[in-house]
């Protein structure tokens, strides 16, 4: 049974919010939060949690709307393979997110 949307989040994420307040994180609130987090940094376990409140679909949409911020490269290109996010939609995030060092470095 799936817990109501403003539901304290399981213990079993605690780990990943070693740098905030826990017991006041909630889905309502501070969903953006909380799946980049597990996207980011999360277990198995805790991104199958993730995935019972948002299927594929809306994971994948809501990278797109975000155009993938809050995730590196690595794990960008992961959730593509994972989601199937279009590559070539990817790279172009990707392309925009170069800095000075960045271009710096590729030269």
């Amino acid at each position: 049974m799936q817990a109501t949307r403003s539901a304290p989040i399981p213990k079993s994420l605690r780990e990943l919010f070693w740098d905030c307040r826990f017991a006041s994180l909630r889905w309502d609130k501070h969903r953006d939060f909380i799946v980049t987090r597990v996207l980011a940094e999360g277990t198995w376990q805790q991104v199958r949690w993730l995935r019972s409140r948002l299927n594929d679909n809306e994971l994948k949409e809501w990278l797109i709307g975000r155009r993938g911020r809050g995730l590196s490269r690595q794990q960008l290109r992961f959730w593509q393979l994972v989601l199937g996010l279009p590559h070539r939609q990817v790279t172009g995030w990707l392309a925009c997110r170069q800095g000075i060092w960045e271009q710096t470095v590729r030269r």
